[in-house]
């Protein structure tokens, strides 16, 4: 039985996302703020976290952040912010679906039951390999010829970035965007340098520049 892990401060519709998660199947654990989500969270396995925006203590930004730190479990945000800005900033944070208050049950569920098969089959196996490089996803490790890298947090999620979808050309922006966040005003040139470290402690050129452009991973084939 799939655990979900329900993060919503409104206790009403705590309630109702409980019992109608239960009705369907699922067990669940309810927290009613970012502090108490996280607990949870570090306590027990879960399956899915479906995610409210708007939270005390912490809000669902954060909580994804540092639930993005530890693990990929499936994450569906519950939001009253329909904006543009919100989603991409939650997409750039790898989150899996937005569904926006008010919602239709039948549709959440539905969202539910897509993101746990697609993950499902996706992740029966959790390690990413490309060439002679090996991601581990559970564990957080990188190991080249059976040797473990040691990368920052950041240097890994970049080299899983670019492994995950060899070829596909990652501009400095989209890299900002999805590994610093859209609230990040730094200089543009730090994702340059995280790149020359990472091709440093590599050792090989698996990360092509495209000049103008950006950065990306060459085809297998390539």
């Amino acid at each position: 039985m799939k655990r979900i892990l329900i993060v919503e401060d409104e206790p009403d519709i705590q309630e109702l996302l409980r019992a109608y998660l239960e009705d369907a199947g699922y067990q669940t654990a309810v927290a009613g703020d970012g502090v108490a989500a996280l607990a949870l969270f570090g306590g027990q396995p879960f399956d899915l976290v479906l995610l409210d925006l708007m939270l005390p203590k912490i809000d669902g930004f954060g909580v994804c952040e540092l639930i993005r730190q530890q693990s990929q479990i499936p994450i569906l945000m519950l939001t009253a912010l329909d904006g543009e800005e919100s989603q991409l900033r939650g997409f750039g944070m790898d989150i899996d679906d937005y569904v926006t208050k008010p919602f239709s049950m039948p549709v959440l569920l539905e969202k539910i039951r897509v993101i746990l098969r697609r993950r499902g089959t996706a992740g029966e196996d959790s390690r990413l390999r490309y060439r002679d490089l090996t991601l581990d996803l559970d564990t957080r490790e990188a190991l080249l010829d059976g040797q473990l890298l040691d990368l920052t947090a950041r240097e890994f999620e970049l080299l899983h970035t670019f492994l995950a979808a060899p070829g596909r050309v990652f501009t400095r922006e989209m890299l900002l965007a999805k590994l610093w966040g859209y609230d990040f005003y730094g200089d543009e040139r730090v994702v340059d340098s995280h790149i020359k470290n990472l091709r440093h402690k590599l050792g090989r050129n698996y990360i092509d520049t495209v000049r103008g452009v950006g950065y990306r991973a060459a085809k297998e084939d390539h």
